[in-house]
C-alpha cells in the first residue's frame, strides 16, 4: 500500500484585536473623513439630492452666517452642551448607587429591576407631554428628559459589570476571611469600574441622541431647537450645521471620556 503523505499544516496568524499603530489609525481616519466629505460633495452635485440635502459648501456658508448672525451659533452649542452635561452628570451620579444597590441585594433588584426595564423600552419623546404638564416650560423638563434617557442607559450597563463579577474572586476573598466590606470595596468596585466608565460612554451617547427630543420641550435656543426651526422652512443647510455640530461634540465628549477610561484603567 503506498503511504500518502500529510501535508504539513499552516500555522493560522493569532487574530489581532489592537488599535494598529498611531500613525495607521490616524492616517485611516483622515482618509475615512475626507472621503466622506468627497461622497457628500458628489451626491449633492445631483439636483434632485441637493434638493433635500445641502452640499458641504452650502453648509459652510449657513456655518459663516449663523457665527455672524449676533453669536447665535455658538449661543446654542453653550445651551444644549450645558444641558446635556448637567443631565448626563446628575444621571451618572445617580446610576452608580442604584446599580451597586441592585447588584449587592437581590431584594431592591427585584423591585427595581421590572420598573427599570419597564421605562427602559419607552422613547423619552413620549414622556414630554407629562414632563412639561409637571414642570413647565424651563429648563428642569429638558434636564429631566437628558437624565431618563442616561440614568436607564448607565444603570442597566453597571448592574450588568456588577453581575458578571468573577466568582472564583468573590469565593477567594471569602477564604481568606474577607468581610461584606472588604468585599464591595476590594472586589465589588474594581471589577464593576471598567463597566462604570463604558456605562459613561454609552450615557453621554444617550444625553446628545435624546437632545433634540429634550428641547421639544418649548425652547427658542438651542442646536435641537435650531434643527427643527430649520426645518419647518425647509432649510437643510441649517439642519445639517446642526446635525453635524452635535456629532462633532458626541466625538469629542467620547473622546475625552476614552481617555479617562485608559488614564483609570491602566491597573487592568
Amino acid at each position: 500500500m503506498e503511504k500518502t503523505e500529510s501535508r504539513p499544516q499552516k500555522i493560522r496568524k493569532l487574530k489581532d484585536f489592537s488599535d494598529g499603530s498611531k500613525q495607521s489609525r490616524y492616517i485611516l481616519m483622515t482618509i475615512s473623513i475626507i472621503g466622506g466629505f468627497l461622497i457628500w460633495f458628489l451626491i449633492t452635485l445631483i439636483p434632485t439630492i441637493n434638493t433635500f440635502l445641502a452640499s458641504p459648501k452650502q453648509v459652510f456658508a449657513a456655518l459663516i452666517s449663523e457665527s455672524k448672525a449676533d453669536g447665535r451659533y455658538f449661543k446654542d452649542i453653550t445651551l444644549s452642551l450645558q444641558r446635556v452635561i448637567i443631565g448626563f452628570g446628575a444621571a451618572f451620579i445617580g446610576s452608580i448607587p442604584v446599580a451597586f444597590l441592585m447588584g449587592w441585594y437581590p431584594k431592591v433588584r427585584s423591585l427595581a429591576e421590572p420598573w427599570i426595564q419597564f421605562f427602559r423600552t419607552i422613547p423619552p419623546i413620549a414622556l414630554i407631554p407629562l414632563v412639561i404638564l409637571a414642570m413647565g416650560l424651563g429648563e428642569p423638563p429638558k434636564y429631566t428628559i437628558i437624565f431618563v434617557a442616561a440614568f436607564l442607559v448607565m444603570v442597566v450597563t453597571i448592574y450588568q459589570g456588577i453581575k458578571e463579577v468573577d466568582k472564583t474572586f468573590i469565593k477567594a476573598a471569602y477564604t481568606f476571611g474577607a468581610t461584606d466590606k472588604d468585599l464591595f470595596f476590594d472586589i465589588m468596585i474594581p471589577a464593576a469600574f471598567p463597566f462604570i466608565l463604558v456605562g459613561a460612554r454609552l450615557g453621554m451617547a444617550a444625553s446628545l441622541t435624546t437632545l433634540i427630543a429634550a428641547e421639544l420641550t418649548g425652547t427658542v435656543f438651542g442646536l435641537g431647537a435650531r434643527i427643527q426651526g430649520a426645518q419647518q422652512f425647509m432649510d437643510t443647510s441649517i439642519v445639517l450645521l446642526g446635525i453635524i455640530t452635535i456629532g462633532i461634540i458626541g466625538f469629542i465628549l467620547d473622546k475625552i471620556l476614552l481617555f479617562i477610561e485608559k488614564r483609570l484603567t491602566s491597573w487592568k
